[in-house]
């Protein structure tokens, strides 16, 4: 039997690659986790800005083909990281005009986790009006608000602390005993 977790992670067009790569670099290390990642165009260019180098190659976000596309395979957990709000929009609206779309709409229909983390401030109506409608669908919005409890000493930390929550969220595992607040 396969106990292999597979989990989509979809970086969109919003600042916060950081995240996503601390994402990727947390979750190679876990047994038994598959990470299945897709990338915007904008994406690409956000990380090569942020990042000062090329975002990892990705699978094709243009292919409705794709893995993960159809109910009938659906992944364990989506997070969408960062989640422009374009993206967010799309999502509200139940337009699937990517795989990344489409996955996402698979995950609400199917009663999947997805897992949205908006990187944008301050909101306006309709923002607020699209994260209200995806929550009601069953999707999991979390801003990336760094915390500030366990007294991160530096940006990385900072960076650990927020992906050790999603982490959590997804069900990929508890989170570590430094992020633990009481």
């Amino acid at each position: 039997m396969n106990t292999c977790k597979h989990v989509v992670l979809a970086v969109t067009g919003a600042s916060g690659a950081c995240y996503a790569r601390r994402f990727l670099e947390r979750a190679a290390a876990l047994p038994d986790v598959s990470v299945h990642l897709f990338l915007t165009d904008t994406a690409r260019e956000v990380w090569r800005h942020e990042l000062g180098c090329e975002a990892p190659q990705g699978l094709d976000n243009h292919r409705f083909d794709a893995p993960f596309c159809s109910g009938s395979a659906a992944a364990d957990v989506m997070v969408v990281l960062p989640c422009s709000m374009g993206t967010l929009g799309r999502l509200a609206a139940g337009t699937a005009d990517d795989a990344i779309a489409r996955m996402a709409d698979v995950q609400l229909k199917e009663r999947r986790p997805l897992i949205l983390v908006p990187r944008e401030t301050p909101l306006h109506l309709l923002q607020l009006r699209n994260m209200t409608s995806l929550c009601e669908a069953g999707a999991i919005i979390a801003p990336a608000a760094p915390a500030f409890y366990a007294r991160p000493d530096s940006l990385d930390a900072l960076v650990d602390a927020f992906v050790a929550r999603l982490f959590q969220l997804a069900g990929l595992q508890a989170l570590d005993e430094q992020y633990k607040w009481s």
